[in-house]
């Protein structure tokens, strides 16, 4: 008998093996809470850690990241992390604010004082002693404050003189930050404009003549947005792209944003209204849309937070999952990460995809449902379905999305330039580059799990023991001696394997350290590799990482724990987090007996119910059991496994 992972229950392996056969034990986030946290870092992209439960209140966006206040003074953010803007500082809370810049974010404190992260350059220098803080915005490349006294500071980026307050400017009480240029606003309803010494022609800072009863300004790109007390607006600058062109009658506006070429309006009855460039579609405001309590917007992008909580994004340019908001990241079950882009599977069978889609990889084919399990490459993706069919989409430059006709049965996938299928018979089937060194041996079964990078692959055999095939600079197959093998995980050029004892063995190329496994790392219960970096997931839900670390790739959370299942790709991560804690549980040994009947052991926390569940097929799903955890451990014998090839086992919480 072969047993299997469930597909698409994210799974974390561990185990030990029989007299004849090798067992393996999996444990799913589904399993034990009603939803998965998703969280990841690396290649300059973020996702928040813990964001999916928060209420905000306030959104703000620029420079592909976007910043959420909750409801409980606390800061989320998401997107781009280049430069750090999207990693909240720890412990912060109390703000009443907050504003994205390019490549920083700034927070206003309920005590008047501010906190600025991201970029290091001056943007980031606070001014020592600044406080008494009622409003800050975020230019390009600099900030501004308004102080209560009516007086504004400012700091970072000065080629142009966007920081250059003018020395007589009081009596202010809105500010607003453009790329190279600063307004304000003054409370007898005029505006102050500066910056921009540099061209030739200044219409930015041109304020129109006799502009009165401006309450609110907007200024992102080279144009300028102004709401004035009656609920109207003026704008003027730069107008390419009719950014400028306020459509006539347009009036009831309580608040205005500016996309560097697009404007985003907020009415007072909750709708929205956009216009100026829609090269990505960004001025189309989804139908229906209302109830609209908060709007940002940047360059190909805008956001609206209604007041059930909901983020609504239209537009595109989610390179950095940007698009991707904390609500949408749970019941997530699977994930699997790409070169430069992400594939998420729900709880529901269905796909998500952000990052890069110059191949078309992160536009999921319409109407793909029943997904079982997902795997990325390097610039495509697989999908297997739960009647065991495959589908493929993406970058097909070696064929890699041309599906052999008839393939069936299969219950894992894996692909770099390449594709491969697992079926349930323990054969793979494989399809797209066929470059030097990466034909498969022709004798390959037994197959219990495959991995696979850009030009080398791994199987783990049902005995414990890995085949690898392929080229990459360092050692293609693994260490003569390694047995005992439970999981496999392939990086760009090196490869990693978990043995049952939770110890982890790595080879092949080790420019950036990452085969040097750190001394004494055990209890390890899940393996992932990306271009240069490891990841090792221990049965405590924390994380180790080693091998380069040039994107923070292996520069871990403060405070990541409670993670069930891991995925490296390039230079980012990927980690699924349990939602509860106080039910979590895991197998933890597995062992048939000599007429066949195995034996299923599962550690977790007393006074839950669980179902151990199987299948054949991964179609039909049977309850073997419904137990009572009693002492902390639960065990069944499992009668009917002699009766079965394959056989395919689950748990889940009642």
């Amino acid at each position: 008998m072969k047993s299997f992972p469930a597909p698409g229950w994210t799974s974390v392996s561990f185990g030990f093996f029989g007299a004849s056969l090798a067992f393996f034990i999996f444990f799913s986030a589904s399993q034990w809470m009603p939803a998965a946290d998703l969280t990841g870092w690396g290649d300059k992209v973020v996702f928040p850690l813990g964001g999916r439960s928060s209420t905000f209140t306030k959104i703000s966006a620029r420079g592909n990241h976007v910043l959420g206040l909750t409801s409980k003074g606390t800061v989320v953010a998401w997107g781009a992390n280049d430069n750090g803007q999207s990693t909240v500082p720890a412990g912060l809370s109390n703000v009443v604010e907050v504003v994205a810049g390019v490549a920083h974010s700034v927070a206003l404190k309920s005590d008047g004082t501010l906190l600025v992260w991201g970029a290091t350059d001056n943007r980031s220098n606070v001014p020592p002693g600044l406080s008494n803080v009622v409003a800050v915005s975020a230019g390009d490349y600099h900030t501004l404050a308004l102080k209560q006294d009516g007086t504004v500071v400012a700091w970072g980026d000065n080629y142009d003189g966007q920081s250059d307050v003018p020395m007589d400017l009081t009596n202010v009480t809105a500010v607003a930050g453009a790329s190279r240029h600063s307004l304000a606003v003054k409370s007898d309803g005029t505006v102050v404009a500066w910056g921009l010494r540099h061209e030739v022609t200044s219409a930015q800072i041109s304020v129109p003549l006799g502009l009165s009863n401006v309450i609110a300004i907007a200024a992102s790109g080279d144009d300028i947005v102004a709401l004035k007390s009656d609920g109207t607006l003026a704008a003027w600058g730069d107008n390419s792209h009719a950014q400028t062109t306020v459509a006539a009658g347009l009036d009831k506006v309580v608040a205005v944003v500016g996309g560097g070429l697009h404007c985003l309006v907020l009415r007072a009855d909750g709708t929205v209204v956009s216009w100026g460039s829609n090269s990505y579609g960004q001025t189309n405001v989804p139908p229906g849309l209302s109830n609209v309590v908060s709007i940002a917007a940047d360059w190909s992008q805008s956001h609206a937070l209604k007041t059930d909580g909901a983020i609504v994004n239209w537009g595109d340019g989610g390179y950095y999952g940007e698009l991707i908001t904390p609500e949408e990241l749970n019941n997530v079950v699977a994930v699997s990460a790409g070169d430069y882009h992400t594939l998420a599977l729900k709880g529901d069978g269905t796909v998500m995809a952000w990052g890069s889609n110059a191949q078309g990889q992160s536009t999921i084919p319409s109407g793909l449902s029943n997904v079982v399990a997902i795997a990325a490459g390097l610039n495509h993706n697989l999908a297997v379905k739960s009647d065991g069919t495959v589908v493929a989409w993406g970058d097909n430059s070696y064929g890699q999305t041309e599906v052999p006709e008839g393939l069936s049965n299969v219950v894992a996938v894996t692909g770099g330039i390449h594709s491969f299928a697992l079926k349930s018979d323990g054969t793979v089937v494989e399809w797209g580059y066929n470059g030097i060194g990466t034909n498969m041996p022709t004798d390959l079964s037994n197959v219990v799990a495959i991995t696979s990078a850009a030009q080398h692959c791994l199987a783990l055999k049902s005995q414990g023991t890995v085949s690898a095939w392929g080229w990459n600079p360092g050692p293609v197959g693994p260490p003569t001696d390694l047995a005992n093998v439970v999981a496999i995980a392939a990086g760009h050029y090196h490869s990693l394997a978990l043995k049952s004892d939770g110890t982890v063995v790595a080879w092949g190329d080790n420019v950036y350290g990452q085969t040097n496994v750190p001394v004494g790392l055990s209890n390890v219960v899940a393996i992932a590799a990306g271009y240069g970096h490891s990841l090792a997931l221990k049965d405590d839900g924390t994380l180790v990482a080693w091998g380069g670390n040039w994107a923070h790739q292996s520069d871990l959370f403060a405070g990541l724990t409670n993670v069930v299942a891991i995925s490296s790709g390039g230079y980012q991560n990927l980690a699924l987090l349990s939602a509860v804690t106080a039910v979590r549980a895991r197998f933890f040994g597995v062992k048939q007996h000599a007429n066949g009947i195995t034996d299923l052991r599962l550690l977790a926390e007393p006074g839950f119910v669980y179902q151990i569940q199987s299948s054949p097929n991964l179609q039909a799903w049977a309850t073997l059991a419904t137990l009572t955890n009693r002492t902390g451990g639960i065990y069944y014998l499992d009668a009917e496994a002699p009766g079965h090839a394959v056989r395919f086992y689950r748990t889940k919480l009642q």
